[in-house]
This record gives structure tokens, sequence and C-alpha cells, in this order.
């Protein structure tokens, strides 16, 4: 563990619950020592990072901001009594909206269900002045009131913001915002008229823009200046061009120049242009990532979400991710995977860990522990690409995670415990950085196979790709000769909390009665449930009951390792070839369903505990100290309040104009 991490001990993390989300904070050691323009950098960065908040709430679903502000509109507006039970259930579920950035879970993506009545909500927009209320030139406030009631309270409007699931057309069964008027057959269509087989360099096609049918011509609504969002994407570039002024070195400057000209642009030639120079950054201490760029949110996995993680190296932790780098080709050429979908000549493969100090969009507050990027296969085949383990979040999870008793009601023995608290923290940020530098950036596609062939089975797939090639080195020898695993015993550790987690713990974040949604759940259900399926026979997993409860306990660690190298071989094989029908089979016999015996104990044995089974972050707030129209220092701080931070980032960030 980090010295700087330690140094934090006695500062508070959790901050609140409420529903089933927990509130914590995280520090940033180090960050009073930087220089003056390391300082000014992320200050800027930070900033950027913050006006690209509205954009993701309305990618989320076409109505999330017209009610994010009506109900905000209330709270701090509301002239009746504030003591009321039902006025607490409408704060909470404000601040679930706030959370998820939208109507609808950030997880499972199903609604959210108000405990408070249609009502009592008439009585709080009735009791409420209108000066409070968001102006639009689209609709009247009473057009606003009737518009976001029935918001609310229409079950069937909106009732998933994705499907996955297969069905007859992923788009109409969704509420993202992605597409508008487009069946799932038309969307696919349209982009598929852009692919050829001899361009070895294709562009994201669809990622930065809103197809739309109007008039029955389809046309994409391109996110740039002058575009779709262009008042938040201003406020951006602005940043960014501050940013420019105080870069580290010319590289940093280049790449951040040429992110702007996307965002001028839309350009996603230029987007690969950006990201291949962002590769070639390696010697920069200060790093964001700053864009349209991941694709779950999308049920067809072609439009991209938008975030930013600012952030800079922990130069001390990251002489760890340096080893697997230097080591990446030994990786791949020893991987079980057949040798035709293996990389020739790893190229660009970096890593580090980093601390971050401003997470927005897609990373806020629900955030990330790892990131490898760019997305793009034939960037990573030619040039690489950058993995990230963000240590003062997972540090943050930890500590904030201390005595809740959930290693003891689902650890089966005081050895599996024992293990867990020598080795987790240690072996969880291992994981993460095998997953991130190793996994996502191994193997290749066999020619003319397109990265989007496996649809809404492409990242629980992709997931489970990086963590079978993370868990199978997990237990190698390698990792100890390297210096980077102390011992066998702590692969160990993460093999059994990988399964105790696949198998019941990840079941407390999803209701009973539902299936798995969520990509990264899948990729951990189909993974656990895969080899206890295989490893029966000979018991390698073995379910027993003790005390009336449930465990699932790992009685040969190595034959383990032995059937995550068959499922990474098989996996890599489906996403090599493009094989789709067996990818959906894979996930949904794997995993999707969930036996419904084991899930209601679960949830029965975590409600004992009395603790929330998903965690966000309040931001740190930076502040420039200003003389003489010069910025003098940045001085940093740790908010204890998210419901103050989010009306704080509403006053400040809200750029775009409601328009439906």
């Amino acid at each position: 563990m980090n010295n700087n991490m330690q140094e934090a001990d006695n500062f508070e993390y959790l901050l609140e619950q409420f529903g089933d989300i927990k509130i914590m904070r995280y520090t940033v050691p180090g960050f009073e020592t930087l220089e003056i323009n390391q300082k000014r950098l992320l200050y800027f960065l930070s900033e950027a990072a913050l006006c690209g908040r509205d954009i993701l709430f309305h990618q989320n679903y076409k109505y999330n901001l017209v009610l994010r502000k009506t109900l905000e509109a209330i709270y701090n507006g509301y002239t009746g009594n504030r003591g009321e039970a039902e006025f607490a259930e409408f704060v909470v579920y404000l601040k679930k909206i706030w959370f998820a950035n939208g109507i609808h879970h950030h997880y499972s993506s199903d609604k959210f269900v108000p405990e408070f009545s249609l009502a009592y909500y008439h009585e709080l927009l009735n009791n409420t002045p209108a000066r409070f209320f968001p102006t639009t030139a689209v609709l009247s406030l009473d057009q606003i009131k009737e518009l976001t009631a029935d918001v609310i309270f229409n079950k069937e409007l909106a009732p998933f913001k994705k499907y996955q699931n297969d069905t007859d057309d992923l788009l109409r069964q969704s509420a993202v915002n992605f597409y508008e008027g487009v069946s799932q057959k038309e969307a696919e269509a349209f982009y598929d008229a852009f692919k050829n087989d001899d361009d070895h360099t294709p562009i994201s096609f669809g990622l930065n823009s809103r197809l739309t049918k109007k008039d029955g011509i389809i046309t994409e609504e391109t996110y740039k200046i002058g575009g779709l969002y262009t008042e938040a994407i201003e406020k951006i570039v602005y940043w960014l061009k501050q940013a420019v002024e105080v870069a580290e070195n010319e590289t940093q400057q280049q790449v951040l120049q040429l992110l702007i000209r996307y965002y001028q642009t839309g350009d996603l030639k230029t987007w690969d242009a950006y990201n291949i120079m962002w590769l070639q950054d390696l010697h920069s201490l200060i790093d964001v990532v700053n864009g349209f760029i991941e694709t779950y949110e999308d049920p067809l996995g072609i439009k991209g979400t938008w975030e930013s993680v600012v952030n800079f190296k922990n130069l001390e932790a990251t002489k760890r991710t340096d080893i697997i780098s230097a080591n990446a080709q030994w990786f791949e050429d020893h991987s079980p995977v057949d040798p035709r979908f293996k990389k020739k000549e790893v190229r660009g493969v970096s890593a580090k860990v980093i601390y971050a100090v401003q997470l927005g969009g897609d990373c806020f507050p629900s955030t990330p522990i790892g990131i490898n990027l760019p997305n793009a296969d034939w960037i990573r085949a030619q040039y690489g690409s950058k993995s990230v383990t963000i240590e003062n979040i997972t540090y943050a999870h930890h500590q904030a995670s201390l005595g809740s008793g959930m290693l003891e009601e689902f650890a089966f023995s005081e050895e599996e415990q024992r293990l867990a608290k020598t080795y987790g923290f240690i072996a969880d940020n291992l994981h993460t950085d095998l997953h991130e530098c190793l996994g996502h950036g191994s193997g290749q596609l066999l020619p003319g196979v397109s990265p989007d062939v496996l649809k809404n089975y492409h990242s629980p797939l992709e997931e489970a790709r990086a963590d079978l090639f993370a868990l199978y080195y997990m237990m190698d020898p390698k990792l100890v000769e390297l210096g980077i695993l102390p011992c066998e015993e702590a692969a160990k550790a993460e093999y059994n909390s990988y399964i105790r987690n696949g198998m019941m713990t990840q079941l407390v974040r999803i209701e009973q009665g539902k299936t798995i949604e969520q990509a990264h759940m899948r990729c951990r259900s189909l993974i656990a449930h895969w080899v206890f399926e295989k490893g029966a026979k000979n018991k390698v997993i073995e379910q027993v009951e003790k005390e009336g409860k449930t465990f699932f306990v790992i009685n040969d660690h190595r034959a383990l390792r032995t059937l995550f190298g068959a499922l990474l071989k098989e996996v890599q094989r489906i996403k090599s070839e493009g094989d789709y029908a067996a990818c959906k089979q894979l996930v949904e016999q794997y995993g999707v369903q969930i036996d419904a015996r084991l899930h209601a104990e679960t949830l029965e044995r975590f409600k004992k505990l009395n603790i929330a089974p998903f965690g966000g972050f309040v931001n740190p707030k930076l502040e420039a100290v200003v003389e003489d129209g010069v910025i003098t220092d940045v001085l940093i701080s740790y908010p204890d309040n998210y419901t103050l931070q989010m009306l704080e980032y509403s006053a400040d960030y809200s750029f775009l104009p409601i328009k439906l």
C-alpha cells in the first residue's frame, strides 16, 4: 500500500446512504506539492470535465434534463412543509436522478419508481414559485409540469434505459437518446453501408452522433461546435484551450490541440489522430480522458457516452505497471488462446497507476477503477493502448468497506477471510492492472471481422475476455518472479473473491425476479457459472451449506486456473472470429439468468448488514487563487455534502437548453 494513501487513513470516506447507494469521498495525495503550472493544468482540465455534465443526462434519455431541472426547482423553491415523509422520499428520488444521470438505474437500467404519490407531486409543483422552474422556448410551465409527471409516474413510458436481452428491436425497447424514430434494422443498415472490408483503419462510425429519421430520411446529428450539444462543447473547448497554454510538453500540447479540433469539426478521423497522438504522450505526469468514448449504454454498441477523468501519475505505484507493460509480449506469447488469435508483436502497451483529480460524465458519480483506451481495435493493433488503475478510488472503496461485515457473512472460513484481509487490496489492484493493460490489449481479430459484429453481447464478452486474462495470470509463478505479487496466497485471495462475487454477492445489486443486465455483472456471472459447471465433476468449486447458509468453496485453485484458461481460449475465439451465435449462447446461458432461491437467500443475508450495494463519489473541489488576473495557486478541498455539490454543478455547469 502506498505511504501517501496510508496518511489518509483517518479521513472520513463514507458520507451517506440512500436507497441502494452509498456516497463516498476520495483524496488526492500529493496534489499540494505539484508545481504551479501542473496545478493550473489540472484546474483547467477539471473545469472541462464538469462542463459536459448535461450531455450525459440528455444522452441517457431525452427528457432527463427537463425533469432534473424541474425537480431541482422544487428542491430550491418549495414553500410547503419539508418535514413530511413524502418530501424525504422526493429528495431520495432526486438524489437517485443525480447519481444515475437520469431516471434509470445506472446498473440495472430499470426506471426508478418514486416512493411519493402523483397527488403529492402536484402539491410540490403547485407550491413552488414559477421563478424557480426552467424556462424553455418549446414548453410552457404547464406543459413542463404535465410532461414531468408523466415521465415519473407513467410505468409504460421508458421502462428501460437500454434493453440487452434478445428482441426484435433493441432500439424500440430502449430509452437511450442515441436514436430517434429509427429501428434497429434501419440503424444497422445505415452503418453497414459505410463498412469496407478492405479498410484496415476504419473510423468509429456513429460514435459521436445521434441518428434520427425525419420525413423518411435518416441523418446523423453530430456532436460538435455548431452541432448537437454545441452549448456545452463550446465550454469544454474554452477550458481545453486554457490547458494548452500550460501543457507540460509539446506532445501533450499537440494532443490537446487535436482534441479541440475534433470537438470543433466532429471529424472521426481527427478523433483517431488524437488517440494515436495521445498514446505517444508517455512522459507527462498529468493526463486526461475526455470525449464520447464508451459504448456500453448503446444497445447496438456504436454510440459513445461523454466522459472525463482528470488525473496524474502515482509514480511509486506505477513501478508495478511498468513491469507488466515491459513483459506484455511474454504474457501474449504464453496465453492459452489459439496462436491464430495472438498478436505476433505487442505494440505500445503502456500502463500506470493514477490519482483521479476530477471525474465527469459517464465516470461520475459512479466511477470505474480502471480504464484501457483507445477502443478502436486497429489502433490497438498498430499503436497499442494506455491502461490505468485509479488507486485513490480503489483505496476509498477499500476504506469505506472496512467493518461492513460483508466478508464475514459470505466467506466460508476464517482462512478465506484471512487471505482477503491480508491480500485483498493488493490482489484487487493487480487484477485491475492485468485486466486493463494486458486483457483488453491482448489478442486480435481475424481479417474481415468487424468489431461490432457481436452487437449487444460485445460488451459482456469483452469484459469477460479481459477478466479471464487477468485471472489466468494471477496464479502464474511469473508474477511472483517479477516481484509484483507477494505470493501465491494473494492469487488465491483474488480467486476466492471473484467466485464469491460472481456466484452470490453481486446479486445484492439486483431486485428479486430480475435478470442480470449490466455488462460487467454479466461478465462475472458468465465466468463464475461456467467454471463452476465445468469443474463440477472434480469439485473444483463446491457449493456447501453451513448453518443454513450457502457458500461456494474453491477446493483446487490451480485446477480453477486451468478452467479460466480454457474459457479464455473460447472467448478469444468467439471475438476473433466474430461468432455471434456462440457469443449469444454463452452470455445468455451463463451470464443472464439467476437462481431464484439463491438470490432470495443472498438478499436476505445482505439486508441484515444494512449497507448499500452500489457506491459513488463526490469530487474534490479545486479553487483557483487569482492575483492580478493570474492564477497563483490552486487549492483543493474535499466536500462532505453530496446534495450541495449536485446543486452547485447544476447551477454552474448547466449549459444545454431544454429541447424535445
